[in-house]
C-alpha cells in the first residue's frame, strides 16, 4: 500500500473516530464535508493544524456550523485521472458536501482540457449518486506555448458547473496567488495565512450547502438558493 493511501485511510479513520466519540444523537447531526483535492488542500509543507481543512473547520464553526465533520482526502501530486481512480477510497466514509479541488496538476502536465472535463464530470456524478452536495473549485491555466490551451482549460470549470448545476468557486487561489504573504516560497502553494484566507472565503458557500442538506432532511430537495 502506498504512503498516500495510508495517509487517506488515517485521515478517514481519524474522522470516524471523532464520530465514535460522540453519542448517537450528536453523531447523527454531523455533516460530512469531504475535501477531494491535491496539494493545494492537502496541507502541503505546512504543520498540522495550519492547512486548509483545519482553517475551514474553524471558519464553519464561527458561522455556527460546528457540526461539520471535515474529512480531508486530498493528496499532493494528484491529477484528475488519479482522482477518478481513488473515488472508492475517498468516499468510503460517505459525504454530505464534497469540495472538488483538482485540475492544477493536469494543467501543469498539459493534459487535454477535454480529458480534465470528463474526469471532473465523473467525480461530480459520483458525488451526486451518493447524495452529496457538490462545490466545484476552479483553476486557471498559466500561459502556454499553445495560446488556445488557456482558453480551453479555463472554460472547463464554469462549463461543468453550469451543466451540472453545482456551485462554482471560480479560482481556488484567488486573492492568494502572487501574494508572498499568503504563499509558500515556491509561489505555488498557500501557506497558513493563505489557507486561512481561502477557507474564510469558501466557508459561506460550504455553510450554504450544509443548510441545503438540512433542508433536504426535512423534505425540501434540489439546489435551491444557487
Amino acid at each position: 500500500m502506498s504512503g498516500g493511501m495510508r495517509l487517506i485511510i488515517a485521515l478517514l479513520t481519524c474522522a470516524l473516530g471523532a464520530v465514535a466519540s460522540l453519542d448517537a444523537a450528536q453523531a447523527g447531526r454531523l455533516k460530512r464535508v469531504l475535501i477531494f483535492g491535491d496539494s493545494l488542500t492537502s496541507g502541503f509543507d505546512l504543520p498540522e493544524g495550519a492547512g486548509f481543512a483545519w482553517a475551514l473547520r474553524r471558519h464553519l464553526a464561527q458561522r455556527g456550523r460546528s457540526d461539520a465533520l471535515v474529512m480531508n482526502t486530498s493528496r499532493a501530486g494528484d491529477d484528475t485521472a488519479i482522482g477518478v481512480d481513488r473515488i472508492p477510497l475517498a468516499f468510503s466514509a460517505g459525504a454530505d458536501v464534497v469540495i472538488v479541488e483538482l485540475g492544477g496538476n493536469d494543467m501543469l502536465g498539459d493534459v487535454d482540457p477535454g480529458v480534465v472535463y470528463r474526469n471532473l464530470e465523473k467525480i461530480v456524478h459520483h458525488s451526486k449518486r451518493v447524495g452529496a452536495r457538490v462545490i466545484l473549485t476552479g483553476m486557471v491555466s498559466l500561459p502556454k506555448r499553445d495560446p488556445s490551451y488557456k482558453k480551453r482549460f479555463d472554460a472547463v470549470f464554469p462549463t461543468l458547473a453550469a451543466r451540472e448545476k453545482v456551485p462554482l468557486y471560480p479560482f481556488f487561489l484567488d486573492g492568494a496567488f502572487g501574494n508572498p504573504r499568503m504563499m509558500l516560497e515556491d509561489g505555488e502553494h498557500p501557506n497558513a495565512a493563505g489557507s486561512d484566507y481561502i477557507a474564510s472565503r469558501l466557508a459561506p458557500l460550504v455553510a450554504r450547502e450544509m443548510n441545503a442538506v438540512d433542508r433536504r432532511a426535512h423534505g425540501h430537495y434540489g439546489y435551491a438558493g444557487r
